[in-house]
């Protein structure tokens, strides 16, 4: 197979994909063997007829579609990439010729992403806060890795909350005991409000070995209808009580949870780890920033399919969310009252924008005739190996190699954007005060956002169950 490149200008390139005599001949052939089995003729046992005998009947190009289809999908890819192109929708293909023991030329015209002319990209004027972190913050993030490192152990008295219980229960409706209120060994942090309303105050005050009830009425919107609103009563034995153990903040514990010998070692490694976080996430918002001017300075048109396919994305991704969250799109559209055109419509907005700056970056990228190294390439992939604690070549291996041309046009358009900053005039300025953080208006969630599992109808979210959980779950059931 051979590929040329034609022209490529006006956000269409123009391909010609040529396949020998031999090559389209042995296609053909190959699909004539995979479908064979299907065609009975006359005279013969039914997948036994030769390809010259049903190519009578049905007519000489019968297998050229299949040929061309099986020819196009393996090469068609690989002729992109090769050429460099970013193709934005299905291409057109028109076809020379076709006969038996003749090359196959197909001339391909594509459309490409658009590449624009980007107005003042340079010099652009831009503040940066810079703020130091403070010797409580880092008392609090030691504190978190404390909490992280604590010990879980049984001790011989009452329970309390913030204690771990591991316990029977039995759930009874006057005399009757109901289906699926009862388990054994259950672990239950107090405090927790895993259980219903009641459950977890009345376990408190108990011991190992002791034995007791806890008289609860089930919440009206409870999402087993049966015990909504009904008064329950659970026998329970409370076989272990334990409690969190913190340990003891000093050179110890700093040499058990990380790689040095004292504390004040880890205190200082950690504030230079958090300062550079800091330094690191106001960077990323000036140069979200710088993005944002040129996005509303710089106008131009975008092709509809792009936007509809970033819109697809975003609802693939929206999906996925809510899968682990035990939850359906269709679940979720109809907690709204919406549907899936509505969905999109109000998606459209965000996915233009999103659109239009990945174009505004690329553009730069052509302009300044950026390139991604091989260097770049595997300081990217040993980053997302660092980010996800997996090793190189797994991470390669979840990518896979059709989809490595992503992660370079991804690498491309962070270059671009450095670029953007690099030559931006950054003024470093102070944060701003608590009491001007108090003031900005809380950013209202986007309402392609999964709603919060307490906020979603009890009866949609789970099953019918009759344990004392929350929302009647499996066993103890989550809120």
């Amino acid at each position: 197979m051979k590929t040329t490149l034609i022209s490529k200008e006006n956000n269409e390139a123009k391909l010609k994909m040529e396949f020998t005599a031999e090559e389209f001949d042995a296609a053909t052939d190959k699909v004539y063997r995979k479908n064979r089995k299907d065609f009975q003729i006359p005279g013969f046992r039914k997948g036994k007829a030769p390809r010259s005998i049903i190519e009578k009947h049905y007519g000489e190009g019968l297998f050229f579609e299949d040929a061309i289809n099986e020819l196009f999908g393996v090469n068609y890819a690989q002729a992109l990439k090769d050429n460099d192109l970013d193709v934005i929708d299905n291409p057109k293909v028109d076809f020379g010729e076709l006969a038996q023991h003749k090359p196959l030329i197909m001339d391909i015209t594509v459309a490409l992403s658009p590449v624009v002319e980007v107005k003042n990209y340079k010099g652009l004027d831009i503040d940066q806060v810079k703020e130091e972190v403070t010797d409580e913050e880092v008392d609090k993030e030691i504190e978190s890795l404390r909490k992280r490192n604590a010990r879980s152990v049984v001790v011989e008295r009452e329970a309390k909350e913030g204690d771990t219980v591991n316990f029977d229960y039995a759930g009874f409706i006057g005399e009757e005991q109901f289906e699926g209120g009862t388990a054994e060994k259950q672990e239950l942090k107090l405090g927790s409000g895993m259980f219903i309303p009641g459950f977890e105050d009345q376990v408190q005050g108990h011991k190992a070995e002791d034995e007791f009830d806890v008289n609860v009425t089930f919440p009206d919107d409870y999402g087993a209808e049966k015990l909504a609103g009904k008064d329950a009563v659970f026998h329970c034995k409370l076989h272990e009580v334990r409690e969190e153990q913190l340990p003891e903040v000093n050179d110890d514990f700093a040499g058990d949870v990380s790689e040095y010998d004292t504390l004040d070692e880890l205190k200082a490694h950690t504030k230079e780890d958090l300062q550079k976080a800091k330094d690191d996430q106001h960077k990323n918002d000036a140069q979200n920033a710088l993005v944002d001017r040129l996005y509303k300075e710089n106008e131009f048109d975008i092709p509809d399919v792009m936007v509809e396919e970033e819109i697809t994305a975003g609802v693939n991704e929206l999906d996925q969310q809510l899968k682990y969250q035990g939850m359906s799109i269709d679940m979720y559209l109809k907690y709204l009252g919406k549907d899936m055109d509505a969905l999109r419509s109000e998606m459209k907005e965000d996915a233009h924008e999103k659109v239009a700056k990945r174009i505004i970056l690329k553009s730069i990228a052509e302009a300044e005739d950026i390139e991604v190294s091989e260097d770049d390439l595997q300081a990217e992939l040993q980053r997302l190996a660092d980010q996800y604690k997996l090793d190189v070549e797994k991470v390669k291996e979840n990518i896979g190699e059709s989809n490595m041309g992503m992660v370079k046009s991804d690498i491309r358009l962070k270059k671009a954007m450095e670029l953007v900053y690099d030559n931006a005039k950054v003024k470093f300025v102070e944060p701003p005060a608590e009491e001007e953080k108090k003031e900005e208006p809380e950013e209202a969630p986007a309402e392609e956002e999964a709603p919060a599992e307490e906020e979603a109808p009890a009866q949609e979210e789970a099953p019918e169950e009759s344990s004392p959980k929350r929302r009647g779950g499996k066993g103890a059931g989550t809120r």
